[in-house]
């Protein structure tokens, strides 16, 4: 497979303007640590820690002993610790020990918000990320659950000022929850819970009362809108909060323990004496609250700093506690989900679908230099993920309820223990072993700007997903509703499904993987027992040309000339497909098929018969060059969600609906298929968004 045919095919496909540039950013300047993207691919509980009190809020080396006793309760907790921090440019989710020393030794280390996150990339510097820039890395990394001290506020006398944290903005516009004692007493606290009210951010105090707690004080004299007594109660306005895609955080205010709060009143005292000294010496800005804690320590002989200690202990265990019991909570809605469509559909054998492609393991390389000079080590990066068309459909099926087979084949070596251990959550009883076969991979070498220097891929055991082995699974294809086909198994195999489609009335789902195996069907009668596919507009175009139909000499550029080449060559395709779900990029999703009440029929179709035909289209749905971390799973994500609303009997509507909210959930995450994948996070009557594509209706000659 080559890797820019490979790229333009998923850019196309998948409706995003994409650059060599923001490649090289998403990847390189990125890093996640293996334990943390382990444990989020698996759905384990993970817990984003911030560094700023790290490298400003405590002298060394208390910074470095408190960072590792907070990770060590975290651990304890039952969850996964993935502390925040910039070094050398390079914003990390999940420091090692030697990246933590290096953080609470470093003396040049700048406080880091989103505010400053471009310069100190583009300079190669190192800092702590605030509560601001580490919700920033939490959400691209998918981590819900984000543990700090305490937030930044409005400024006394902020209303002239306009001296506002931008952790309240962030607040606003991330989907993080933030778990902090609550924000310092030397802040304009009423200010600060009217600004988290208008940006829209749900409020509640943790534990017995509503009373919002003020940093070294269990009580500010302000409550909190609304109460949550224990870690389940906040797991469930968690879970919501995301479900409902509101884009929002949430801010869980935790008070100090009561047997450390008693010194609250002297610690008081200090911090009102520290904001007169800070205010005589014309401190301001970013520099205000190091200033005055370290003043409060000194005037309260270290008291502060044990209750400082003490307080992010105490949030850190509240935190975990919460991230498991948001685990627990997803799983066992999963489970619910999957018990409920299993039931719903317990006597009907057609209820189940097969997924028959390859499983990848892919390993980017990417220089650090614009050039590449072979024969001699260059300085780069390299990341390894779970891939393959059919591995991704399946996992998507796998998340939304479904109990797909998948049919692959793996060699039997250390590449297959991790693919076997990442996907636990599917259905891989159909997939091969094989001794004498290595585990499919692909290795690129790509420059500092993204062009590709070098591409190799080992995919020979795609080969052995052959109509002999697959043919072992003929009573699963004979009675499932749908069989989707990966482009990337061989013409025999593909051939084989489709006489068995004839045979016993199967539905096929072909899923092209580029515009050469597209062509594959089309070799013979076989296309002719399809029922669905999703080409983008190349691979259309190569369906067309492969059984000699006319097509136009270049794809066009403009919207409505895409949109109605597409639809030209869609026609003479629906003489025998049910319909075609052709994937437009930017310019969104076309159905074409049978028209039914004003909508295109999705539904599995029993018996071929004459039929008036129609097209939808849907505009993409709106995902910024800010938010798009991965492209390599969207669209795969659309075809998974997509046959899960068939097989769940939607409505068209519902049907496109969920599949552009699976792309878009994609497109946000590091993994192909994002963790976050759910039937909540996908259902059109749970999630909100300001921009659900209106679809636009025509007849097909």
């Amino acid at each position: 497979m080559r890797m820019l045919k490979r790229a333009s095919a998923l850019i196309l496909r998948r409706g995003v303007t994409f650059s060599q540039s923001r490649l090289y950013k998403n990847d390189s300047l990125f890093r996640v640590h293996p334990s943390v993207s382990q444990a989020l691919a698996e759905n384990k509980p993970v817990v984003a820690l911030e560094s700023t009190i790290i490298t400003h809020g405590m002298p060394y080396p208390h910074n470095l002993s408190t960072a590792k006793e907070v990770e060590a309760i975290v651990k304890a907790e039952g969850a996964i610790p993935a502390t925040v921090g910039v070094i050398d440019g390079e914003v990390h989710v999940g420091l090692s020990p030697e990246e933590l020393d290096h953080l609470a030794r470093c003396e040049s280390s700048l406080k880091v918000s989103r505010r400053d996150l471009p310069y100190v990339i583009s300079r190669g510097l190192s800092g702590g990320t605030t509560v601001s820039a580490t919700m920033i890395a939490a959400h691209r990394a998918g981590i819900p659950v984000f543990v700090t001290g305490g937030i930044g506020g409005v400024h006394r006398d902020g209303e002239n000022s306009l001296d506002i944290s931008a952790d309240l903005t962030e607040l606003g516009r991330t989907p993080v929850a933030v778990v902090s004692a609550g924000v310092k007493s030397i802040l304009d606290i009423g200010r600060t819970l009217e600004f988290l009210e208008t940006q829209g951010v749900c409020v509640a105090t943790y534990g017995a009362s509503k009373s919002f707690p003020a940093f070294f004080s269990p009580q500010s004299g302000f409550t909190s809108p609304y109460q949550v007594c224990n870690p389940e109660e906040a797991a469930k306005l968690i879970a919501s909060t995301l479900c409902l895609g509101l884009q929002s955080g949430v801010l869980i205010a935790v008070p100090i323990p009561e047997e450390h709060a008693a010194v609250g009143q002297q610690i008081e005292e200090a911090i009102r004496a520290a904001v007169t000294e800070a205010s005589a010496k014309g401190v301001t800005g970013r520099d205000v609250t190091p200033f005055i804690l370290q003043k409060v320590n000194e005037m309260t002989k270290g008291k502060s700093l044990q209750a400082n200690i003490a307080l992010i202990q105490n949030n850190a265990k509240v935190g975990s506690q919460i991230a498991c019991a948001l685990s627990e909570h997803m799983k066992k809605t999963q489970a619910r989900d999957e018990t409920q469509h299993h039931g719903k559909h317990s006597s009907d054998s057609g209820s189940d679908i097969v997924v028959i492609g390859g499983i990848n393991v892919d390993f980017i390389a990417k220089g650090k230099h614009k050039t590449l000079i072979f024969g001699q080590t260059n300085i780069g990066s390299v990341c390894q993920s779970f891939g393959g068309v059919g591995r991704n459909i399946a996992d998507s099926l796998s998340r939304l309820g479904q109990r797909p087979l998948l049919i692959s084949a793996t060699g039997a070596d250390s590449h297959s223990e991790a693919v076997f251990n990442y996907c636990k959550h599917m259905n891989t009883s159909g997939v091969a072993r094989l001794e004498d076969q290595s585990t499919a991979t692909y290795c690129v070498v790509i420059t500092e700007n993204g062009e590709m220097g070098l591409g190799l891929g080992d995919m020979d055991v795609h080969e052995q997903i052959t109509e002999q082995f697959v043919s072992q699974f003929e009573k699963q294809l004979a009675s499932a509703a749908i069989v989707c086909l990966d482009g990337n198994i061989p013409d025999s195999t593909i051939n084989y499904v489709c006489s068995m489609a004839a045979k016993h009335n199967i539905n096929i789902w072909y899923e092209p993987t580029d515009s050469e195996k597209a062509r594959k069907p089309f070799l013979s009668d076989a296309w002719k027992s399809l029922s669905y596919t999703s080409p983008n507009l190349a691979e259309l175009f190569t369906m067309n040309k492969t059984l000699g139909l006319p097509t136009p000499e270049v794809l066009p550029s403009s919207p409505e000339e895409v949109l109605s080449v597409a639809v030209a060559l869609s026609r003479p395709l629906l003489e025998h497909l049910h319909c075609l779900v052709v994937t437009l990029g930017a310019n969104g999703v076309l159905l074409c098929g049978e028209h039914e009440a004003g909508s295109v029929n999705l539904r599995p179709r029993k018996q071929r018969r004459k039929r008036k035909l129609c097209a939808l289209h849907y505009p993409a749905l709106t995902v910024t060059a800010e938010e798009t971390v991965n492209v390599s799973g969207a669209g795969d994500s659309l075809a998974g969600a997509l046959m899960a609303g068939i097989l769940q009997q939607r409505d068209t509507d519902s049907c496109v609906r969920m599949g552009l909210l699976a792309a878009r959930l994609s497109l946000v995450s590091p993994h192909p298929i994002a963790p976050t994948l759910t039937s909540d996070s996908v259902d059109p009557n749970k999630v909100q968004t300001h921009s659900w594509p209106k679809p636009s209706f025509m007849w097909i000659d």
